[in-house]
């Protein structure tokens, strides 16, 4: 099953001719390396949180999304990851693309220029329209929410 190719328009922005652009650091890799476009090293304290720039803008065409997404090394190595995961970059955004990180370790993180921070999924959107009904069809598992089946 041959899978439908897209393109997507990728602009850095002035400044940051220096920073690597989005990529894939494996032939089969989902994600997309996001990298550091600070001016001067970003130092995180535990429990803090910084909006990172990464130096670049683009134009999905309509059925398309990002989302960031951590990046696990950081996240194990250092408690670093982001918030608001994934989040989420719409086809009508035209503006630079950042990253929300905290530190959830126990000491202070430095975020260097170039430092792959981050990782970008681009994934496929489907039109959906939302029907309002008076009653909805029945299942097994019906309301049961967080914890129903009583597993730890």
């Amino acid at each position: 099953m041959s899978q439908a190719t897209y393109e997507v328009q990728i602009k850095k922005l002035p400044g940051n001719e220096d920073v690597p652009m989005p990529q894939q650091m494996s032939e089969l890799a989902a994600g997309f390396d996001l990298y550091a476009a600070v001016e001067q090293p970003l130092t995180l304290a535990p429990g803090h949180r910084a909006l990172v720039p990464t130096g670049f803008a683009m134009a999905l065409p309509p059925q398309l999304e990002a989302q960031v997404r951590p990046r696990s090394g950081l996240a194990y190595k250092h408690g670093v990851t982001c918030l608001n995961s994934p989040g989420t970059i719409d086809a009508d955004y035209r503006g630079e693309v950042k990253v929300l990180l905290i530190n959830h370790g126990q000491v202070a993180f430095t975020i260097e220029r170039n430092e792959r921070i981050a990782q970008m999924v681009i994934q496929e959107v489907p039109t959906v329209q939302l029907v309002q009904v008076d009653e909805l069809t029945e299942t097994v598992r019906g309301e049961g929410g967080f914890g129903h089946t009583g597993t730890k």
